[in-house]
């Protein structure tokens, strides 16, 4: 996988992250989803420098090989805020100080954070498979807490962690036929890991309070994000079934918002790589997403 990329741990004030990364060009950084790892894009990243970008996949805090600090009590250590403030200080350490960003799954949650934050950085956003998590929360029913219970059960505290790593290969299913096998490998590897498994856990009890609570203050500031803005869904996964146009929902939150849905599994970048790539290197070559002047930067 990812021929060509340099793979490091770089330190952070809080954090040491895994990241792959390779190209030249405009920078744009993609973020994934629970309970994968950076190595959900191989089939994207490779694509996408092939059309001229400069590529950036981290693991997020605690997934893969990333490493955070230890859980606390309010789930702040594994807050959408504190993982974006990971990421802005991976790019600045690899130099680049305003890029493109993509964010599936729980890596969208975190985009949007990262975008809401620090809107300097973000020249443009493709956010996946993803409403923001006041608004699920706003629109609960029963059908979306019959189909994403995980949500809640992740939230309670200790028994998932002694549920899942009593038998992760049973809780964690995947195909490497359709991962790619060492795709599929490295993820299997990190869902055998009890500190992954808690990390990730912490991802979804940040999101039911801090996190929450974050997007609520944004919506009570008036906060959007300014930058444009593509959102795209699986068409065989549940979010339009749940909500009907996505894009209708979004409108809320962004200034320039377009998109569709992708004939496509809830995992994208695995299931239909060309498509996403298509879309993704379309959107981010618009008029707006000029390669930066890169500073130089001394890596230690």
């Amino acid at each position: 996988m990812f021929e060509g990329f340099v793979s490091e741990a770089i330190p952070l004030r809080e954090s040491t992250i895994f990241v792959r990364s390779g190209g030249s060009g405009p920078p744009v950084l993609l973020l994934h989803g629970h309970p994968r790892t950076s190595a959900t894009w191989h089939r994207v990243a490779p694509a996408l420098v092939a059309r001229g970008f400069t590529v950036v996949c981290p693991d997020l805090r605690g997934y893969g090989r990333s490493r955070g600090p230890e859980p606390t009590a309010d789930h702040s250590a594994h807050c959408k805020r504190a993982v974006a403030q990971d990421m802005l200080e991976v790019m600045a350490s690899l130099g680049h100080t305003r890029f493109g960003l993509v964010g599936h799954d729980r890596g969208s949650y975190v985009a949007l954070r990262l975008a809401l934050d620090h809107p300097e950085a973000v020249s443009r956003i493709a956010l996946m498979d993803c409403l923001p998590i006041s608004e699920h929360l706003a629109r609960l029913t029963t059908d979306f807490a019959t189909q994403w219970w995980h949500w809640f059960f992740f939230a309670q505290p200790d028994t998932p962690e002694r549920v899942i790593n009593a038998d992760p290969d049973s809780w964690y299913r995947g195909d490497p036929n359709v991962m790619g096998r060492a795709n599929y490998d490295e993820w299997r590897s990190a869902t055998r890991d009890p500190r992954v498994v808690r990390a990730m856990l912490e991802d979804y009890r940040a999101g039911l309070t801090i996190d929450r609570l974050h997007e609520e203050q944004d919506r009570a500031a008036g906060n959007r994000l300014r930058c444009p803005t593509l959102i795209l869904w699986s068409l065989r996964d549940d979010l339009e079934q749940l909500y009907g146009d996505p894009l209708r929902i979004w409108r809320d939150w962004a200034d320039d918002v377009r998109g569709h849905g992708l004939d496509s599994g809830h995992h994208i970048a695995e299931e239909a790589p060309a498509e996403l790539t298509e879309a993704l290197a379309e959107f981010f070559e618009k008029p707006g997403a000029a390669p930066e002047i890169r500073p130089s930067v001394s890596r230690g």
